[in-house]
């Protein structure tokens, strides 16, 4: 009797002590393997994580040592980076459990730093679009153009005062409330259930992240939220543009400081060229200078893609009148940077007379000027252009060019740029590489530097036009110089222009064939 209870005895201690090693789970340690020896990790399962993955098998080289750790399931909080490191663990896939390493320590990397993190153009996935606060109408069209970042808040900024005016979108000055500095806010009001009003803007917003340049405005970041119909780009502020200071009386240019601004014009021009994008409305009011001299290009509401091999059809309707080369107004639907280098040159004389050189108030009325002022193509390039135009704006007589005459006071090597920047066939007119090494930029005097420029008082385009408003005001007798015009803040119907195309834009479709490509 005795033996069987000491035999159950040792049977019950024997169970448990079974049941305890069974039910004790060891910690993760050190695992040493042999040369190419194959083992499989089974893969830990997060409470937050989908269906376990089925182990596979791992390679590994000689003598590694591999510390298997636990699976963190947490979503890492930074500068717009919402980052799930389950899918660190894709490795067990792959077949390398280096890469398990070298990913915990990315992502720890990440969290601890406090820095934008790069940007990079391409599809961003829909969750974290949506976790990153963006509305949904803005994700569905442009969300390749805001991969990479988080809206801005609103709160953070301080508005100042109105300093820009267009058919679509107001640029307000503003103090960032976090750094103290001043900023430019571009308001772009939208209607959501047109997509085409969205999808330009993120076509701008694509081309401005892709241009980085010191003669480019840059992108500092976008401010909306899920309940708002607009969105606001926060660019840094520019005390000046150039139709401003060019509509004061007291400030003339000398040769060396035009040198200057052309130099940085054309620099900031052959950046955008070299990337493959057009700008499509340089002028005055779009060209904004800062307080240390440096000139910056600016609103790309217009810009498109230079797509020699492309079949889609531009739109002519593009460029403010007085800076419009003949070929889009005589209808070209086919065309390229050339576009731009006529506008340079009529900025480049109106930086010298201190006034836009070809003033016209209609299409035909402009182009009639341009043929008096520069001459009129010859009959090969109308039977090879074939514009939709030709036969209602072609001249009856041929016109000889009077340029050289009209800018007889300029200088010398000025003027031959300003004929090349201004031939009627878009082919003559060179590039903006091959103006920045002509003769006027290697000729004395030389471009001063932009540090030399004396501090202006703050003068843009609306100002100059503050200023006319109430001279004209002025002038005028009677009953209505005490109330002016019905509307003494309206523009110019020729300022209006490129902001009124906006209207004919919808054709240039923009396909994924134009999204941009990272370098």
């Amino acid at each position: 009797m005795g033996c069987v209870s000491s035999k159950k005895a040792r049977a019950r201690s024997q169970g448990r002590s079974k049941s305890t090693k069974s039910g004790a789970r060891a910690e993760p340690g050190p695992i040493h393997v042999g040369p190419l020896e194959e083992i499989n990790v089974e893969p830990i399962k997060s409470s937050k994580s989908g269906p376990r993955a089925e182990p596979g098998p791992i390679h590994v080289g000689p003598l590694e040592e591999i510390n298997v750790e636990p699976e963190k399931d947490a979503v890492l909080e930074g500068k717009g980076d919402v980052v799930d490191d389950r899918e660190s663990w894709n490795a067990e896939k792959s077949g390398n459990l280096d890469n398990v390493s070298d990913d915990l320590k990315a992502i720890e990397k990440r969290d601890d730093e406090q820095t934008q993190p790069e940007i990079k153009i391409g599809k961003l996935p829909e969750v974290q679009l949506a976790a990153a606060e963006w509305p949904a109408w803005l994700t569905a069209v442009a969300g390749e153009a805001i991969n990479g970042w988080v809206p801005l808040r609103s709160d953070t900024y301080q508005r100042l005062g109105k300093i820009g005016q267009g058919t679509y979108s107001t640029v307000y000055r503003a103090r960032d409330l976090k750094t103290g500095k001043m900023v430019a806010v571009k308001k772009v009001q939208f209607d959501t259930f047109i997509p085409d009003s969205v999808t330009f803007m993120a076509r701008e917003i694509l081309i401005i992240r892709k241009l980085d340049h010191p003669n480019i405005m840059k992108l500092q970041g976008i401010i909306t939220s899920r309940f708002s119909c607009s969105i606001h780009l926060v660019f840094e502020y520019m005390e000046h543009d150039l139709a401003g200071l060019l509509s004061c009386p007291d400030i003339k240019f000398t040769e060396s400081q035009i040198k200057c601004y052309m130099q940085q014009l054309l620099s900031g021009v052959e950046h955008c060229h070299s990337r493959g994008i057009m700008h499509r409305d340089i002028k005055t009011s779009n060209i904004l200078v800062n307080n240390e001299g440096i000139l910056k290009i600016a609103n790309f509401g217009l810009a498109n893609f230079v797509r020699p091999e492309s079949k889609q059809p531009l739109t002519s309707r593009v460029v403010t009148l007085w800076y419009r080369p003949p070929e889009l107004l005589l209808g070209s639907t086919n065309y390229g940077e050339s576009v731009d280098l006529w506008s340079v040159g009529c900025v480049f004389a109106e930086l010298f007379i201190g006034r836009p050189l070809l003033k016209g108030r209609t299409e035909f009325e402009q182009l009639h000027k341009i043929f008096k002022l520069c001459g009129s193509p010859p009959d090969n390039y109308w039977r090879k252009s074939r514009f939709p135009l030709a036969r209602m704006f072609k001249p009856q007589q041929p016109y000889e060019s009077k340029l050289r005459e009209r800018c007889k006071e300029f200088p010398k090597s000025a003027i031959g740029l300003i004929e090349t920047f201004l031939s009627v066939e878009p082919y003559k007119r060179g590039t903006a590489f091959s103006a920045l090494n002509s003769e006027y930029f290697n000729t004395k005097p030389y471009a001063c530097d932009p540090s030399s420029f004396p501090e202006y008082p703050p003068n843009k385009e609306i100002d100059a036009k503050i200023r006319e408003d109430y001279m004209r005001r002025q002038r005028t007798s009677g009953p209505r110089a005490e109330t002016g015009s019905r509307n003494p803040w309206r523009v110019p119907r020729a300022s209006q222009e490129s902001s009124e195309f906006n209207k004919m834009l919808p054709a240039e479709v923009l396909s994924s064939s134009q999204i941009i490509q990272t370098k």
